[in-house]
């Protein structure tokens, strides 16, 4: 996405990101996962605030510090970067909250056709039934993968 970011750091194998949000309530750690699942190419992505304490992520913290749009736009370079370097991943996403799902599902709509140019990116229903996201539907769950990759499963 082309928006105003973060700058942000990772590991040697790209599945763990940390960034600093930075607002009105200060410098804030945070921390972007890409955990294998149970399924061949398929990682979840978790994120959320860095623990000082325990080292983990509090996925479930409110920060409110007032950089919503470059805390997720810089989620979204992330995502970018780690289908780089895993281009037949699958990405699994949703919120620690239904809230946080539905502002999840509100930032992929207002920029669904620029995620589309790159991404195929699919809903999963209350249903029970994975389908290509579409803007104005409800999900609970986001999948995510490089163009191309949905037909070569």
């Amino acid at each position: 996405m082309k928006h105003t970011r973060y700058l942000y750091s990772s590991e040697k194998f790209f599945t763990v990101y940390k960034f600093d949000s930075e607002g009105r309530n200060g410098k804030i750690k945070k921390l972007v996962l890409f955990t294998k699942t149970s399924t061949e190419n398929v990682f979840n992505l978790a994120f959320g605030d860095l623990d000082d304490l325990t080292g983990e992520i509090d996925d479930f913290a409110v920060t409110n510090n007032g950089d919503r749009a470059e805390v997720l736009a810089t989620v979204a370079a992330t995502v970018y970067e780690f289908i780089q370097k895993y281009p037949r991943a699958w990405v699994v996403a949703t919120g620690s909250t239904p809230a946080r799902t539905r502002l999840y599902q509100m930032s992929i709509s207002k920029y669904l056709e620029e995620i589309c140019e790159d991404f195929s990116i699919f809903g999963y229903s209350a249903n029970g039934v994975w389908k290509e996201f579409v803007v104005g539907e409800v999900y609970e769950m986001f999948l995510l993968t490089k163009k191309g990759n949905e037909l070569s499963t």
